[in-house]
């Protein structure tokens, strides 16, 4: 077996300023893609070797996409055009602004600017019990995880004798009224009219019950109030049932439990309800706020002029924003390219630009022809012109031809058929705790 202390970084001596970028996402790709080779050393760190879309991350979990349409290799997408550039999967430990460098599982490495575009992780608020049996929805795991719980949910309901055992495996709780909620519960209700009565046509899923929860008053509070209410009223028409103004209390893997005391007997609770930015040891806690590193409008980090913040992971206060910048990916796909002109205007010894965000405008799906967009000059879309519009917002930014050709053709044909994807179990998801699940599965499989 490979021991840590047998690995190095590897990474060359330069006499060129040496940017580390921690993250692979959306503003650590687009930094690196702008920063010629000839003027820096480019090292980029991420724990996984591919970049993931994210916004397709619930079609992975309800079936409609395989991972590999929604992700690209991080090695493919800087190839040997990019010169100087080096790519290492390892995770990032620390930074050490004292001694300017960045510690990993496999060693130390010197910078001359770091740029943390970590992103951010899913909030539960401090309740370990949700955090234990509930589902996030972050990563390609979790979209893995999800999407066997949920098959496997259909596989044993379609088995079971006892009737309350057989509701709970087809009740659903989304927490979390945001777009991946909405999204998610929008496939789910396309999942259980068209596909999976097909699937298992002994069951009646009239019975299935999807549950989208939100604490605040309405659907998607990041966008306006009219594509809220339009939300609404399709996730209502598809039968999703919805409580507003509910908070969670508990989970403990059977039973939800809301503040107010009604419960809610679930075996699949999917957390989409906050996240928290993923911060890196080293930087002192005054540069924090709410999990988000304070950044001025050059992103650098306040207090340091070699250690940059990108994206969600970036608090960048301003009289238009001064909750800092939306959660999506055109903050950090901007400021990721932003910030590689400035960084070489700072090899130029010229001025610092500040960044201007332009917003494109914000679109969520819910379902064949249903889509709401807010565009700029408070224009407001729905229907099927919105359902185009995200389409082909959604193609447009997938990396790789690859990728785009396969989603879109996976869309065409679902169009046409209704079919959503494989539905295969590759691997079974067990909760460690889940010991009559594991020896059910050893059987299964005539294992010893």
């Amino acid at each position: 077996m490979l021991h840590l202390k047998e690995l190095s970084l590897n990474i060359p001596d330069t006499r060129k300023p040496r940017v580390v970028i921690i993250g692979g996402g959306f503003g650590g790709v687009n930094l690196a893609k702008k920063l010629p080779g000839k003027e820096f050393q480019v090292v980029l760190f991420d724990r996984q070797n591919y970049h993931g879309f994210w916004p397709l991350l619930y079609q992975v979990a309800t079936a409609g996409l395989e991972p590999d349409a929604i992700a690209e290799p991080l090695r493919k997408m800087f190839d040997e055009e990019y010169e100087d550039f080096h790519f290492r999967q390892v995770k990032v430990t620390g930074v050490n602004p004292a001694t300017k460098t960045v510690s990993t599982l496999v060693g130390d490495l010197a910078y001359d600017f770091v740029v943390i575009a970590t992103g951010t992780k899913s909030n539960y608020f401090g309740n370990e019990q949700i955090k234990q049996y509930a589902f996030p929805l972050k990563q390609v795991p979790d979209a893995l995880n999800l999407r066997s719980q949920l098959l496997q949910s259909f596989e044993q309901a379609n088995m079971i004798k006892d009737p309350l055992v057989r509701q709970s495996l087809l009740n659903i709780v989304i927490v979390g009224g945001g777009p991946t909620g909405v999204e998610l519960a929008g496939a789910l209700a396309e999942m259980r009219k068209h596909v999976l009565p097909g699937d298992y046509p002994g069951m009646d899923f009239s019975l299935m019950n999807i549950y989208l929860v939100e604490g605040l008053d309405r659907v998607l509070p990041p966008m306006s109030p009219e594509s809220s209410a339009t939300t609404k009223r399709y996730l209502e028409e598809m039968g999703i049932n919805i409580k507003l103004n509910t908070l969670v209390e508990s989970y403990d893997g059977q039973v939800v439990t809301f503040k107010g005391g009604e419960q809610i007997r679930t075996q699949t609770l999917i957390w989409a309800a906050g996240v928290a930015g993923a911060q890196i040891a080293g930087l002192p806690p005054e540069v924090s706020d709410r999990g988000r590193y304070l950044v001025n409008t050059f992103n650098q980090v306040n207090g340091f002029s070699d250690v940059f913040a990108l994206g969600d992971i970036a608090f960048m206060k301003t009289e238009k924003y001064p909750r800092g910048h939306p959660g999506v990916a055109q903050p950090a796909i901007q400021q990721g390219k932003h910030l590689a002109k400035n960084l070489q205007r700072i090899l130029r010894n010229e001025p610092l630009v500040p960044f201007e965000y332009l917003d494109k405008g914000s679109l969520a799906i819910i379902g064949r022809n249903r889509a709401v967009a807010d565009l700029p000059k408070n224009m407001h879309l729905k229907g099927f012109i919105a359902w185009m519009a995200w389409l082909f917002v959604h193609v447009y930014y997938l990396i790789g031809f690859r990728n785009k050709l396969i989603v879109l053709a996976n869309w065409v044909y679902r169009f046409f058929t209704y079919e959503n994807g494989t539905r295969l179990i590759i691997r079974p998801f067990l909760r460690k705790d889940d010991i009559a699940g594991q020896e059910f599965v050893r059987q299964q499989a005539d294992l010893d």
